[in-house]
């Protein structure tokens, strides 16, 4: 999926992909520490649901930019030769 010439765009797409991961996991594992930890004390989903949404929301664009971000290489082969 990302074979080829990896231009300025995939790097900047990783590093938001690495970023937004980081977020997104250190959110649910703080999710499930609270809710465990706490059972007496109220727990509010409500809060949170910004902060995930916007972590999958940069997840997919991070994916995207490596998507997009890669050159393929054109091969020349006989059929090319011929034009």
């Amino acid at each position: 999926m990302f074979r080829g010439e990896k231009t300025a765009v995939f790097w900047i797409g990783l590093l938001i992909l690495g970023m937004s991961s980081m977020v997104l996991f250190s959110t649910i594992w703080y999710i499930l520490l609270a809710s465990v930890s706490s059972q007496t004390a109220y727990f509010s989903w409500e809060s949170w649901v910004p902060l995930i949404a916007g972590a999958v929301t940069f997840l997919l664009i991070g994916l995207y930019m490596m998507k997009s971000g890669t050159r393929q290489k054109k091969e020349s082969g006989p059929a090319t030769k011929l034009l």
